[in-house]
């Protein structure tokens, strides 16, 4: 171990230069051709494909593995892009074990799915390696539509527009496009700067122009874009973070677990990141985990999850939560946050309250603990900022705080679409649903600037 691991407080560079690379590099490296082919072989290509079913952007994926075993790998990546064109992305962050690989029949007859997700990435990665893009332009019909938001929702809606022969214009708040596979996902499941790739890969499609630094609320407004557009979709993502609501909040060292990983995934050097000697996430989600474990990795001596349900409640998948275990992560059930020990200003600690479930809610037991912590990250869920929406004229209806949609997409506002973790009942932190989302306005809105 190095020997600035035990430096007290939060403190950079706690491992060897050369050990940071090692943490960081790809979670599952790529399958070559034949790992490609052998583990293609695998697949029953089951005639009613209950991977399929739980896909959620309905990807034939039978047909993509048969195209890999067969030798095509561009002809897999057509079918998996038609569908889901940020499928790269898709392939190295999506739960596959709690979606298409959880139901394959492998996995249920023999504790051991085909590897979907990582057969995905190979043709994905064929097809975005030779610059091969499938699906040319239609001819332009002199629509105009304005995106709000350069996520995953964001950028398979404009895509997907963009092949209809719409001209597309994206208006990103942030100095990258991207969304969350950009700025919220861990640093080690997209290496080599692969979302920035693949959003080059998507506008190179052409009729897509990105403006960054963009706001809604801040530098535009909904009815001004949809006074100068001829159809407008917001995929804004959630901006907000939840608030413990405990006392000592404020105090250094407390700070959100999304802009600590976002932070990770923008830096150049990362011996140059402060990490706390000890550790606690606040959360059961994917950013919880995402946190803990990346804490973990830059020198954390102690990192510890405490979550307020039992495990079986937590969003993370098992196997994130396996994740997390062999990288050294504790984690801790039943427990939530009560207050923040502080001296002088700087956290030293976190009182907790056990919990336990009382006439089917989730109540205190009034017993507490307190686990020493330099730093504590707050994972415990993202709010929609609603307040960028209204304004000059504009109006959206909201339901349990995020927009209200139809099955199309379509908000209460004419010539509005949405989609994404902005609507109310969106799958939040799951890209692929994002995807979905996006895509399927995109045909809604088509339809509509069609004349159907």
């Amino acid at each position: 171990m190095a020997a600035g691991l035990f430096k007290d407080g939060i403190a950079p560079g706690r491992l060897p230069a050369t050990q940071y690379a090692d943490n960081f590099s790809d979670l599952h490296p790529p399958l070559d051709r034949h790992e490609a082919v052998v583990e293609a072989d695998r697949c029953y290509f089951c005639y009613d494909a209950p991977c399929m079913q739980a896909c959620p952007t309905s990807i034939d994926i039978p047909l993509f593995i048969r195209q890999i075993a067969t030798g095509n790998p561009l002809g897999s990546a057509k079918t998996i892009l038609e569908q889901n064109i940020l499928g790269g992305m898709c392939a190295r962050v999506c739960p596959t074990e709690t979606l298409c690989e959880e139901v394959c029949v492998r996995e249920v007859a023999e504790g051991k799915p085909v590897q979907i997700g990582r057969l995905q990435r190979y043709a994905t990665d064929v097809a975005m390696a030779q610059g091969k893009q499938f699906f040319p332009r239609a001819a332009p019909t002199g629509k105009r539509v304005a995106v709000v938001g350069a996520g995953p929702a964001g950028l398979a809606c404009a895509h997907r527009l963009a092949v209809k022969g719409h001209d597309v214009t994206i208006f990103e708040a942030k100095p990258k496009s991207g969304g969350l596979n950009e700025y919220g996902i861990a640093a080690y499941k997209a290496v080599d700067g692969f979302a920035q790739a693949e959003v080059d890969y998507i506008l190179d499609v052409g009729g897509i122009t990105v403006e960054n630094g963009k706001a809604l609320g801040r530098d535009l407004s909904l009815s001004e874009l949809a006074s100068t557009h001829d159809a407008v979709f917001l995929g804004m993502g959630l901006a907000g973070v939840n608030a413990l609501g405990g006392e000592g909040e404020e105090a250094e060292g407390v700070r959100d677990a999304v802009d600590f990983i976002a932070e990770l995934r923008q830096a150049s050097d990362l011996a140059s990141l402060p990490v706390g000697r000890r550790v606690v996430v606040l959360g059961g989600g994917m950013t919880a985990i995402d946190a803990a474990v990346q804490a973990k990795l830059l020198g954390a001596e102690e990192v510890t999850i405490c979550y307020r349900r039992g495990k079986e409640s937590m969003n993370a998948s098992t196997y994130e939560q396996d994740l997390a275990a062999a990288n050294g992560v504790t984690i801790r059930h039943w427990l939530q946050p009560k207050r923040i020990v502080g001296s002088d200003g700087t956290t030293v600690g976190i009182e907790l309250e056990y919990t336990t479930v009382s006439d089917g809610r989730l109540v205190g037991t009034g017993e507490t603990v307190t686990l020493a912590a330099d730093q504590v990250f707050k994972a415990i869920g993202q709010s929609f900022d609603a307040a960028p929406l209204n304004g000059s004229g504009a109006k959206i209806a909201l339901e349990r705080g995020r927009i209200r949609v139809d099955a199309e997409g379509r908000t209460s506002m004419p010539k509005v679409w949405a989609g994404g973790d902005c609507v109310a009942d969106a799958r939040e932190d799951l890209t692929v649903a994002a995807v979905a989302a996006g895509r399927d306005a995109a045909e809604s809105m088509h339809r509509v600037l069609a004349g159907g």
